[in-house]
């Protein structure tokens, strides 16, 4: 990876580095069977197409459209996106189940083919254009999750997520399905720990994936709230409070760590800009940020690899939480709530929270992370792998998917 790239280098500079080196070195949709049941190996994380990132005077000065809203909109019109599955939907769902645990195919070669849903796919289809497209979110209630066993409940809730995306690989381990879970790890130790497997409050961020799930299986005692924003909104809030906070994002002068969680020969960081434009598409703003990640540089940056987060990336990055906090829209979610938003043009945040005492369960999500190529109507990245089924994720050398049905 190029040296660190200073705020006062030249901008055309930060435009023109050589995409040629961070192509992919694998067909990830030709991988070896006996490892990936259906011959998708998740691309994994990936430095952007320099060559194809667009300056500052690019971007738009304020966005329309269906992806701009703000809280005001839905906060007393629960109709717009709270969709309660109907009893019709839940027996089709459940039949679908059964019928895949019987057939003995394992969780990770779960398809749309061997997940048949009649009609409730008609639903999940507007539902997924909706996501790209629209809005951005839904919550659907009524997911059977306290009745069916872990079994069933993956099964059940992965064959929906397949209706939206492809199921991709969440950490190093690749774990198709996901489980936000506190399972004890230290969430100081962040340039090793994952925040998700502590109770510790996540700031706003978008995940490695086109689309992420959460299924609510337990509630805690008492916090891990979620929040949502849509991105188009902060970016219009930015361009008339904080415009020089705009123009700092959109510079590939942010170095993101990658946790450990590389294959042999990759960097383990990565530079690139916390918001982009589509390469080619609809030409839309595109996001990709999570502070806790930018954050745990520290070892990189004493080393010489990286340069330390300047006063003005300070400012910025504070700035963009406030706003996201100002505008974001809350939800609790209830056992059996099932949320889907979009990581292109929506950020989402979690409040700390506590457990109950035990023997009570600990709080608990299920969690996708799901694909939409660009061939198949999802965003025009600036990334290497926009076209790739399994775009995004993260991938180590050849770890095979896995489905774990509570945390490890």
């Amino acid at each position: 990876m190029a040296p660190g790239v200073l705020l006062d280098e030249p901008q055309a500079e930060l435009f023109h580095t050589s995409p040629i080196a961070h192509q992919p070195s694998k067909s990830n949709e030709n991988a070896p069977r006996h490892l990936f049941p259906d011959g998708i190996r998740t691309s994994g994380q990936h430095p952007p197409l320099y060559d194809t990132l667009k300056p500052y005077s690019a971007f738009p000065k304020h966005i329309t459209g269906p992806t701009v809203w703000q809280a005001s909109d839905f906060t007393s019109h629960p109709e717009r996106w709270v969709h309660p599955l109907t009893t019709q939907e839940i027996n089709e769902l459940s039949d679908a189940a059964d019928g895949y645990i019987a057939s003995g195919a394992p969780l990770t070669g779960i398809s749309q083919a061997t997940f048949p849903l009649p009609t409730l796919s008609a639903s999940l289809a507007a539902l997924r254009d909706d996501l790209l497209n629209g809005k951005g979110f839904t919550l659907l209630k009524n997911f059977p999750a306290g009745l069916w066993s872990p079994e069933k409940n993956a099964v059940a809730y992965l064959g929906l997520g397949i209706y939206l995306g492809y199921p991709i690989s969440q950490n190093g381990r690749g774990h198709i399905l996901g489980h936000v879970k506190d399972v004890g790890d230290d969430p100081t130790q962040i340039h090793s720990v994952r925040i998700y497997r502590t109770a510790a409050r996540q700031f706003f961020h978008a995940d490695d994936g086109d689309v992420v799930g959460l299924l609510c299986v337990n509630r805690a005692q008492e916090g891990g709230e979620s929040d949502i924003v849509s991105v188009h909104n902060v970016w219009n809030v930015l361009q008339r409070e904080h415009p020089d906070v705009a123009e700092l994002l959109t510079q590939p002068i942010w170095y993101f760590d990658r946790k450990g969680e590389v294959s042999e020969g990759q960097d383990e960081y990565l530079r690139q800009p916390v918001v982009y434009l589509e390469n080619g598409g609809q030409g839309r703003l595109y996001c990709k940020w999570d502070p806790y990640y930018v954050r745990s540089l520290k070892r990189f940056e004493e080393r010489g690899e990286v340069p330390p987060l300047s006063e003005a990336q300070k400012r910025a990055m504070e700035i963009l939480e406030e706003t996201c906090q100002r505008e974001a829209l809350h939800m609790v979610l209830e056992v059996g709530d099932v949320q889907f938003v979009s990581n292109a043009h929506l950020l989402h945040a979690r409040t700390a929270y506590k457990d109950f005492a035990p023997p009570a369960p600990r709080r608990h999500l299920l969690r996708l992370w799901l694909a939409t190529p660009e061939g198949e109507g999802g965003w025009a990245l600036p990334m290497p792998d926009s076209h790739e089924k399994k775009r995004g994720g993260v991938q180590v050398n050849d770890t095979p998917p896995r489905a774990p049905l509570d945390a490890e």
